[in-house]
């Protein structure tokens, strides 16, 4: 099992550019704007380029209108069931007076254009494209809108446009549909200038419930994944993967798997740690892959105690990344508390899978993947820049991160060159499971004080970690950082307390581990705030404050503080926090900020055996006291299951383009937060996963998800921020905060088990 290759992170300046040449009775549409782009950065606070830039030749195009195909909105961004493409027909169709449902979406592919817009990363989607998206759409509004006018023969402040149609005002029966107009046109097209973006208050789409554009297409099972890419004359393929993390290729005997039924190809480069088989099916080449005789050397043998041992042992130490005050001396007799976080996997449906067509010319491929123009990259570095590359982003069965560095598409296209057709690798799920990017391993030790009024006087927290970005991207400052001070910068999302505390340190260790570890949804969120928020309700315990009225008293006046103070009110409202509940149920509450939205949450848990939990051979880790952060002990998952009834949440994520879609993406980050809260694990022996399939590394299954999940969304001025992650926060600490108050149980540990 040998490292993926790393993601190559390009950072350059764009402006957006309009283009308005008819070609062949069509017309193509982009926008100069000259916005400044937000990357998707991954990490919060870590951001963009400032200032415009001299913008690039190759314009974005976000628009194609033709008679035959009515109007194509090009997404450049990875549809994995986030609902990216409703949203964006949702913004194109408000500037462009139309329905989103006469829209047609095409996932763009890596030669339109778009450059550093691909990558489906950090919640940044709806944030980065709400305005440049709209400017798109109003500009091709008004370009149709003054070539009506020429057509009909009026002034253009005649000319109205709506459902995707210029008329003539006052007279509905003179109108021309957008592809008309196109047409019936001739000669240059004319750039509009300074066009106008409608107001808030005049929006009839944005804000309001429209049904997704990709429902019907799911419904009738005609949506495109990767894993359903074919073109003619492809052949399957698959490849060996070694025993152990580390592990090279030594030697391969194949025996007489090129005999097997089936089998065209196959494929043996020493060099490039590579052997794999090319079939007339998937199965075949599953098959005959595994009766290659193998030999690797030089693989980890690394056990889980070893691992945990390495990631406990050096969470005293690190860099310090922020300091504030005399934290030595406010630390008299602390509150102490120590916090673990394991490996996890991303557990998406739809494994990795790659078909690729290396032609003599040039080469194309259809990938699923969060961002086309890094499997553009990779390719490039395998096959180098010689042949025109052309990737074509496909729908995704899930992905959490996974498939922001999918190494699937190298190996179908070395297998492809080999057989000279085009060949499509789709990993199985143990693969899957056994050799991917994991979210990583966390210890946090903290340290904090009260005084008697019950403001936070001091915080320590020390975190060691597994990395994030330095184990999968490689831009400059990333491994600069990583290399000089021990600092992952994935490391910094929902790192740092929310709370005015006076006297502030806070230091990480990054642990360089034999396991490969990266991007994870939310990245380091999910495991600081449940170290970070269960330990602000042990502060509140210490000084015996509701846990609320503790967070709402510690909280800053800053604008992040007064976004914080309005959903912690919200949440405390809808959940009816003051209201006694029926005896063997209790409440916990957990707040985060990340991607400039703010999240509350109220979780409600009883104790019960109906989860179907108690089918397990995992063994689980006991909670540490208050003031041992040493090592935890062993022991067998308990028959008594948590359980969670009841999930309310507060959020403030800016102007919610869409509510039904953000509240689903919120019930989403809810319940993948809660199969890792109370399930998941990834557990190593000699030096490789253990699990193999959903049977024994178990999600959340459907009967086991709260028969309540409540989202509310607090009003706000602000432009859309992230939802995809933010909300993904809270959920670990809420469950144990809960869990305290009802059974007087600290459990420190994921996944969370009850001492019994």
């Amino acid at each position: 099992m040998s490292r993926p290759p790393k993601m190559k992170w390009r950072i350059t300046r764009r402006q957006f550019l309009l283009i308005g040449a008819g070609t062949m009775g069509g017309l193509g549409v982009g926008v100069h704007t000259g916005f400044k782009a937000i990357i998707p950065s991954l990490v919060d606070g870590i951001a963009t380029e400032t200032g415009g830039g001299s913008g690039s030749s190759k314009p974005l195009l976000w628009f194609g209108v033709d008679p035959q195909q009515g109007v194509t909105l090009y997404v450049p961004k990875g549809e994995m069931g986030q609902g990216v493409q409703s949203m964006m027909a949702q913004l194109a169709a408000e500037e462009l007076e139309l329905e989103p449902t006469q829209l047609r979406i095409v996932i763009a592919n890596s030669s339109q254009g778009f450059d550093n817009l691909y990558g489906t990363y950090g919640s940044s989607s709806t944030t980065s494209l709400y305005n440049p998206l709209r400017q798109a759409a109003a500009n091709l509004r008004e370009m149709l809108r003054m070539e009506a006018a020429t057509q009909f023969g009026v002034p253009e402040s005649e000319i109205m446009t709506a459902k995707g149609a210029c008329f003539v005002k006052n007279k509905p029966d003179r109108q021309l549909e957008y592809s008309k107009i196109v047409a019936a046109k001739t000669g240059v097209w004319i750039e509009p200038t300074a066009v106008k973006l409608k107001s808030r208050q005049d929006f009839t789409k944005i804000g309001k419930n429209t049904a997704r554009v990709d429902v019907r297409d799911k419904i009738l099972g005609t949506s495109q994944y990767g894993i359903q890419a074919r073109v003619p004359q492809m052949l399957f393929g698959a490849v060996a993967r070694s025993p152990q993390f580390g592990a090279t290729l030594k030697s391969v005997n194949p025996g007489n798997v090129a005999s097997m039924p089936g089998v065209k190809k196959v494929v043996i480069d020493i060099a490039n740690n590579f052997a794999g088989v090319v079939a007339d099916t998937r199965t075949r080449a599953w098959n005959a892959v595994a009766k290659l005789q193998l030999e690797y050397v030089n693989g980890s043998s690394i056990s889980q105690s070893e691992l945990d041992r390495l990631v406990t042992a050096k969470a005293g130490e690190g860099t310090v990344v922020r300091t504030r005050g005399d934290v030595n001396q406010a630390l008299k007799n602390p509150v102490v508390a120590a916090y673990r976080t394991p490996l996890a996997a991303h557990a998406h449906l739809e494994p990795l899978t790659a078909l690729v067509d290396m032609g003599q010319k040039n080469i194309e491929a259809w990938v699923s993947t969060q961002d086309v123009s890094l499997e553009v990259a990779a390719l490039e570095q395998a096959f180098g820049q010689n042949r025109p590359i052309v990737v074509n982003g496909m729908q995704m069965g899930g992905s959490f991160g996974r498939k922001g560095n999918q190494t699937a598409v190298v190996e179908a296209a070395r297998l492809s060159e080999a057989a000279g057709v085009p060949v499509q690798v789709t990993w199985t799920r143990k693969e899957e499971m056994q050799n991917s990017l994991y979210r990583q391993p966390s210890h946090a030790i903290l340290r904090g004080n009260v005084d008697p009024n019950g403001q936070i006087v001091a915080l320590e927290h020390t975190l060691a970690s597994g990395d994030i970005l330095t184990g999968s991207i490689e831009p400059p400052i990333i491994g600069a950082m990583a290399a000089l001070f021990q600092v992952d910068l994935g490391i910094f999302s929902g790192l740092f307390s929310p709370y005015e505390i006076a006297n502030y340190r806070v230091h990480t260790r990054l642990i360089n581990l034999p396991i490969p570890t990266g991007l994870w949804r939310g990245i380091g969120l999910f495991p600081h705030v449940f170290a970070l928020e269960s330990f602000t309700d042990e502060l509140a315990h210490r000084a015996k404050l509701d846990p609320i009225e503790f967070r709402l008293l510690n909280l800053p006046t800053t604008e992040q503080g007064k976004r914080l103070k309005a959903v912690l009110e919200e949440v405390k409202t809808k959940s009816q926090w003051a209201q006694t509940l029926p005896t063997g149920t209790a409440r916990g509450v957990a707040c985060s900020f990340s991607s400039n939205t703010a999240v509350a949450m109220v979780v409600e848990v009883q104790l019960g055996g109906g989860s179907g939990r108690s089918k397990s051979p995992l063994t689980m880790q006991s909670p540490n006291p208050v003031a041992d952060i040493g090592l935890p002990q062993p022991y067998s998952m308990p028959a008594q299951p948590i359980q969670v009834t009841r999930v309310v949440i507060a959020i403030d994520p800016g102007l919610v383009v869409n509510p039904n879609g953000a509240a689903l993406q919120a019930r989403g980050s809810v319940v993948m937060g809660l199969s890792s809260t109370l399930i998941e694990q990834v557990l190593i022996n000699n030096g490789a996963v253990t699990q193999q399939n959903f049977d024994d590394y178990p999600i959340l299954r459907l009967s086991q998800t709260p028969p309540q999940i409540e989202v509310h969304f607090v009003a706000s001025e602000l432009d859309p921020q992230g939802m995809g992650e933010p909300v993904i926060g809270p959920v670990a600490a809420a469950v144990a905060n809960a869990v305290f108050a009802l059974t007087g149980q600290r459990l420190r540990d994921l996944p969370l088990q009850l001492k019994l």
